[in-house]
């Protein structure tokens, strides 16, 4: 474990390797010409269409997690692109519904390729894609998104007293804890 790492709370950790891997993933994708979020929705939009699946862009929004407003932005950057359709739902006018393109599908083959060697490559130390330790990864990473976001989060009542205000909740603990003062020895 990097020193940076080896006191910081599990939120700053799961932080830091979100950001490491949406550069990663950013980087791995842009010679198809594509950006990370739009491989969320391009792939998302290939296995859906796999499984038969034509989503509303809310449905699209609510299945990779962005905000619907954003996938809006994306898919219309994507149909400009020429790899997105969007067309109006006819039992719903308000609804947009969206598919791939012939050339999206292609995209789409080619953009999961390179993002499945990307994770093996990342999740190598915990035995590659198919490890069990990446299984077991993945199901404890599944349990904490099944958290909902509009749980009651109360502070605790010994939380420490001399912590920064602007300190972020997930900031490393050497950053914002500190000994109580009847804890201190002479």
């Amino acid at each position: 474990m990097s020193s940076t790492s080896e006191h910081a709370t599990p939120g700053f950790l799961v932080w830091r390797l979100s950001t490491k891997w949406r550069v990663a993933v950013d980087r791995a994708v842009a010679p198809l010409g594509l950006t990370h979020a739009q491989y969320s929705l391009v792939a998302s939009l290939y296995g859906m269409h796999r499984a038969g699946r034509r989503p509303s862009q809310r449905q699209l929004a609510d299945h990779t997690g962005l905000e619907p407003l954003y996938v809006s932005k994306l898919a219309r950057a994507l149909e400009t692109a020429g790899v997105v359709d969007r067309t109006r739902d006819p039992a719903d006018p308000r609804a947009i519904r969206l598919s791939l393109t012939e050339d999206g599908r292609e995209v789409a083959r080619r953009a999961i390729g390179v993002v499945q060697g990307l994770l093996e490559q990342l999740l190598e130390p915990l035995g590659g894609l198919g490890g069990e330790r990446t299984k077991a990864f993945s199901r404890e990473l599944a349990t904490l998104l099944d958290v909902p976001l509009d749980a009651p989060i109360d502070a605790p009542l010994d939380a420490p007293l001399d912590a920064p205000i602007d300190a972020p909740l997930d900031a490393p603990l050497d950053t914002h804890l500190h000994s109580h003062p009847a804890e201190e020895q002479p």
